[in-house]
């Protein structure tokens, strides 16, 4: 179902003579908008006709003004809202035949044959049904004398295509549905919020949170703020665990902690099936601790508040992918639902996935709880097992006799205490002493190395920047020194936690290995940088909450810029030659150019630029958003590109700059940086234990081999080890890049959805997978 299809064809012709409908239905959740103006702006794109559906099914039976031509101003400024501007109902009439009949009507009289459905799995379900009975429901009206033959021969057969918007990421065959991350941040707000109050008076707060039957919001958060104890409905906990609970809480009060963070799923369950909730388990502790304990519902505050720049961007995406997928369905192909995989987008069929999401449900109804888990998907498991591993085992007594140190490079991020408090908590329950080293490379040559207990790093997943301090300082001049240290401290193994400083640094080490045996140790890399330019990583710790606040500002320049009218920013982003944080800020904000390093431009570019928002300007949307990637042209300067845009636009729009600066390095992390700096740290110090025993011998560590000292990177659709010495060749060390980034695929996207005429790429569309790989896992 790709490039070998029609592999000449003309993007912007592909939908001529079609009309494609988009409706929202079921729950909202954030980033629906997003995902209802990719698909009508990538529609029209194509040449097809697009028209809204109002108020989800319920506007597809009830016909009329609730089916609407939908223009490209029609989904201007909806990026940033919350829930669903063309609104969602809970339909009853759909469910019926009679019902089904009418939307079938409607849809075959405004000659609609592509229908693009953002919902959950019940709206999906009944889309499939809808799809599968079409050609019965136009017999019907045919005889009913509804609609005529010709009619029902032009309208013949009805292609459909799912996103999923839920913010329970409860849709297996989805690494994420939309909403769910920000649902989270949400969440996470709340959660910060409640452990100040908490920690003033020593208290313990049960959370309660959304999901229905699905526990996935409940564990990333219990993982993303180092909660005591998550209830689930997917794995209940074992019996006798009143006694492990109360058991746990007095542990920690014990260790010096000074509160308590329950997390429970609103679909938690005992081993017998009874409910768990939140007043219960504030019985228990009360009656058997009495600890002061005080419960939190958090409700629809979840489903609220504006979309996260990752929702923004999925939302986008699947569009994109949606509208593809429409255009290039036969009568043949399975209804299908577009999603990620990784970074990946991919198609699934519709059906294959209800089912295994109705198999999660079965297992669980079973009592079959390690396969619901599975069913899941591989990213839940791997969160479930990250959690248990973290939060479940007792240190053991018996030590390992292995030193290992953790240092933070280059500049600060969001992310990278979440890495180390896992780091060092796995470290420690591997039976290792875990080191901690101040300043970088700078306090290993100085010896500021010092033992870093369990405890030292609780709380230290919702604190940004570098607890432990961070330098730029390289270690080529400073090997001397470092050996010794090494040596003196008896340090067995290395976690370099930093952006690409710590690739160089890690580099400089392995190079010395030849002239200093004390650098023949375990060593690995942790990609953590706003600009997310370190080879063997498509993501780094800290991207997403930089991304998050350039988008976050965005908006509220949108915001002004839409109130003076006629106004263009410009706006000055962080990355050094990496365009990552522009071109996805771009997208998450919905800017109209995003000028990087990465993709030269020219005079005639920025001409076409300023062409194409003095043409804006005569539309109702009057108002422009340009961003620039710091370093991506050494002369087209933000201030060269200020007076160029002012010049020009005088009389039709003014102008204004902004730098963000070192905001973007700032501020509490995101759950996604929380979530993913936890599974890094946690991934790399197992690896560390394992390649210690490899290199064990002859009563010491010897470490020389390349695959000794490895970056820890996110790879399309998993964790992958990769030797530091094999990633040079793919590495620009002058501009500090890697030379090939995946994300400049998606740029085109940008550009489509800010109206330039450009040819979309059709050829790398994803082609239709089956949920099932073959080692039997979902959700990479």
């Amino acid at each position: 179902m790709s490039n070998d299809l029609h592999p000449t064809m003309d993007p912007t012709k592909m939908g001529l003579g079609r009309s494609i409908a988009v409706l929202t239905s079921g729950g909202d959740a954030q980033g629906m908008n997003a995902a209802v103006r990719a698909t009508v702006r990538v529609g029209l794109y194509t040449g097809a006709k697009v028209y809204f559906v109002h108020e989800g099914y319920q506007g597809l039976v009830d016909g009329g003004e609730n089916i609407r031509p939908a223009t490209w101003e029609s989904v201007s400024m909806m990026l940033q809202l919350g829930g669903t501007v063309i609104g969602s109902a809970r339909c009853m009439d759909f469910r019926s035949r009679e019902g089904r009949m009418k939307a079938a009507c409607n849809l075959v009289k405004l000659g609609i044959t592509n229908l693009c459905v953002i919902g959950g799995d019940g709206s999906l379900t009944g889309a499939n049904e809808f799809r599968t009975e079409w050609s019965g429901l136009l017999a019907d009206l045919v005889r009913a004398g509804k609609i005529t033959d010709q009619e029902a021969k032009k309208s013949s057969h009805l292609n459909i295509v799912g996103m999923v918007g839920s913010i329970d990421n409860d849709f297996c065959g989805t690494d994420m549905t939309i909403g769910t991350d920000s649902a989270l941040h949400r969440i996470i707000e709340v959660v910060d919020a409640i452990t100040t109050t908490a920690q003033s008076h020593q208290r313990t707060f049960i959370l309660e949170v959304m999901g229905r039957h699905c526990g996935y919001l409940a564990l990333v958060t219990a993982l993303a703020c180092g909660a005591d104890w998550v209830f689930i409905p997917e794995m209940p906990p074992d019996e006798n665990w009143e006694n492990h609970l109360c058991r746990r809480l007095t542990d920690q009060r014990a260790r010096g902690s000074r509160l308590n963070v329950i997390i429970v799923a609103e679909g938690a369950i005992s081993r017998d099936g009874k409910p768990i909730t939140s007043d219960l388990i504030k019985k228990l502790v009360t009656d058997r601790l009495g600890f002061d304990t005080r419960t939190t519902t958090l409700g629809h505050v979840q489903r609220g508040g504006t979309p996260s720049a990752f929702d923004r961007i999925l939302g986008s995406r699947m569009g994109v992918e949606a509208v593809m997928a429409l255009l290039e369905a036969t009568p043949d192909t399975p209804a299908c639902v577009v999603s990620l995989s990784g970074n990946q987008a991919v198609r699934l069929p519709l059906m294959e996935c209800v089912q295994v999401t109705k198999d999660v449900t079965a297992a669980m109804a079973q009592g079959r709880f390690e396969d619901a888990i599975k069913l899941r998907g591989k990213s839940f498991e791997n969160n479930w097992n990250t959690y248990k591993l973290l939060a479940h085992i007792n240190p053991p007594d018996v030590k390992s006799n292995i030193n290992v140190a953790i240092m933070n490079i280059g500049a600060p991020c969001a992310g990278m205490n979440s890495a180390v408090r896992a780091a060092v908590r796995i470290g420690i329950i591997q039976g290792h002493s875990m080191l901690a080293v101040h300043d970088g490379f700078d306090g290993l040559a100085h010896g500021q190395i010092e033992p870093i207990t369990w405890t030292t790093v609780s709380g230290w997943t919702g604190k940004g920047g570098s607890v432990l301090g961070t330098k730029r300082t390289l270690p080529g001049k400073l090997l001397e020194e470092i050996s010794q240290n090494i040596a003196k401290f008896n340090i067995h193994a290395l976690v370099i936690i930093g952006g690409f400083e710590a690739y160089v640094g890690g580099l400089e080490l392995v190079q010395a290995r030849e002239k200093y045996e004390e650098m023949c140790i375990p060593m690995v890399v942790i990609p953590a940088t706003v600009s997310n330019n370190v080879p063997g990583s498509d993501f780094s710790i800290g991207a997403d909450t930089a991304l998050n606040t350039i988008t976050s500002t965005c908006d509220r320049i949108k915001q002004s810029a839409a109130g003076t009218k006629r106004r263009v920013f410009i706006i000055e982003t962080m990355g050094g030659y990496c365009g990552y944080l522009a071109t996805m800020a771009g997208l998450a904000a919905g800017a109209d150019a995003a000028y990087i390093y990465e993709e030269k431009f020219n005079i005639r570019d920025l001409e076409v630029n300023v062409e194409h928002l003095v043409e804006k300007m005569k539309t109702t949307v009057k108002r422009g958003l340009i961003l620039r990637n710091e370093n991506c042209n050494s002369n087209y300067t933000t201030d060269f590109l200020f007076n160029l845009y002012s010049e020009e636009g005088k009389g039709i729009f003014d102008c204004r700059k902004n730098v963000l600066g070192h905001m973007q390095q700032g501020g509490t992390p995101t759950p996604f940086d929380r979530n993913f700096g936890t599974k890094m740290g946690a991934k790399s110090v197992l690896w560390l234990t394992d390649k210690l025993k490899e290199c064990y011998r002859h009563g010491r560590i010897f470490a020389n081999t390349p695959d000794s000292a490895c970056v820890l990177g996110m790879r399309k659709r998993a964790l992958t080890f990769q030797p530091l010495a094999e990633l040079k060749a793919n590495t620009d060390f002058e501009r500090r890049i890697p030379k090939t980034q995946w994300w400049l695929k998606i740029r085109p996207i940008m550009k489509i959805l800010a109206k330039y005429d450009i040819k979309l790429d059709t050829s790398e569309h994803a082609d239709m997978e089956h949920v099932l790989n073959k080692s039997g896992s979902f959700k990479k």
